[in-house]
C-alpha cells in the first residue's frame, strides 16, 4: 500500500475576527520528509520535504524527470524502508528503490537534491545543457488549442482539489486533455513534488509520453516545473501565477506553450504563441 501517513492532521486554532476571539479545530496539511534510497548498492539519492501520500508515483516521476531511468522495465521495485534500525514512524518516509541490475545511472545530477524543501529550484544554463545531453529535443507544434479550454482550467483544478478544500494548504498540478477535460490530479505542499507524483502515475502506467496533454499548475512556473515537463514531453504548460526567467527560457528553447497568469478571461503566453487557437 502507498500511503500509510496521513496528508492531513487536526489541530486547534483561534480566530480573531472583528475583535473578537474564538476556538476551533481544523485541518492542516501534512509535510514529511522523503528520502529516496537505492537499495543496491544502497545509498541515499534524495531527501525532499512533501506531503504524503502518492509517494511511489513521486519516486518514479522524479527518477524519470532527473534521467535516471527512462522505461518502465528500468525500475524493478519500490517499498518502504522495513529495517528494524529506522525509528518505527519514520519507516514510512523511506522508500527503497531497486533498478535494473545492468542499469548503470549517473547519480552526481542528483547531488542538489539533498535535503530539498518542498519549494526547491535550480538554475543554470548548464542545467538546460544536460538536459540536451539526455537527449530532450523541441516539440514540435502539431496542435492548436482554443483559448476557450485555456480559460476553463484553474476552475476545474480548484474544484477537484479535495486536499486543498480539507486544508488550504498546498498546491496541484492536473492533467488535462486537448478538450480541457481533467484526467489527473496529484497534490502537495511543493509544485514539483506533485509534478513528479503525476508524472510516476503516468509512468508507471505506460502512460508517457504526454505529448498530448496540457498541464496546470498551482502558483508560478519554475524551472523545475519545465524540465519535468520537458522530460515528460508536454507541450503545453499553464500556471496561474508568472513564471521565472529560466522557465521562459527553457519553454524557449525546447518549444513549449508556456502560459502564465491564468485568471479568468484572461492569460499571457511567454512562447510557443502557435498552439493557442484564437
Amino acid at each position: 500500500m502507498d500511503n500509510f501517513l496521513p496528508s492531513k492532521i487536526k489541530t486547534q486554532i483561534w480566530i480573531v475576527e472583528k475583535d473578537r476571539l474564538r476556538s476551533r479545530s481544523d485541518y492542516i496539511v501534512t509535510e514529511e520528509p522523503l528520502e529516496l534510497r537505492l537499495a543496491s548498492p544502497q545509498q541515499t539519492i534524495a531527501v525532499t520535504m512533501r506531503t504524503p501520500g502518492a509517494d511511489f508515483d513521486l519516486a518514479a516521476g522524479f527518477l524519470y524527470s532527473e534521467g535516471i531511468i527512462s522505461a518502465r522495465e528500468d525500475l524493478q521495485t519500490m517499498s518502504y524502508c522495513v529495517d528494524a534500525s529506522v525509528e518505527e514512524e519514520q519507516r514510512y518516509n523511506i522508500v527503497n528503490i531497486k533498478l535494473k541490475e545492468e542499469l548503470s545511472p549517473d547519480l552526481k545530477s542528483l547531488e542538489r537534491h539533498f535535503f530539498t524543501t518542498s519549494a526547491c529550484g535550480v538554475c543554470g544554463k548548464a542545467s538546460i545543457t544536460a538536459l540536451k545531453i539526455r537527449g530532450c529535443s523541441p516539440i514540435s507544434p502539431e496542435t492548436k488549442v482554443p483559448a476557450e479550454v485555456i480559460y476553463d482550467l484553474p476552475n476545474k483544478l480548484r474544484s477537484s482539489q479535495g486536499l486543498f478544500t480539507a486544508t488550504g494548504g498546498l498546491h496541484a498540478v492536473g492533467l488535462f486533455d486537448w478538450q480541457g477535460e481533467l484526467l489527473k490530479l496529484r497534490e502537495d505542499v511543493g509544485r514539483h513534488n506533485a509534478l513528479d507524483k503525476l508524472i510516476g502515475s503516468a509512468f508507471l502506467a505506460r502512460e508517457l509520453p504526454l505529448s498530448d496533454r496540457i498541464i496546470m499548475v498551482s502558483g508560478r512556473s519554475s524551472f523545475e516545473i519545465l524540465q519535468k515537463c520537458i522530460a515528460a514531453r508536454v507541450p503545453i504548460v499553464c500556471a496561474v501565477s508568472a513564471p521565472s526567467s529560466l522557465a521562459v527560457s527553457l519553454a524557449q528553447e525546447f518549444g513549449i506553450t508556456l502560459i502564465g497568469f491564468l485568471r479568468g478571461q484572461k492569460f499571457n503566453i511567454y512562447s510557443g504563441k502557435e498552439r493557442i487557437d484564437l
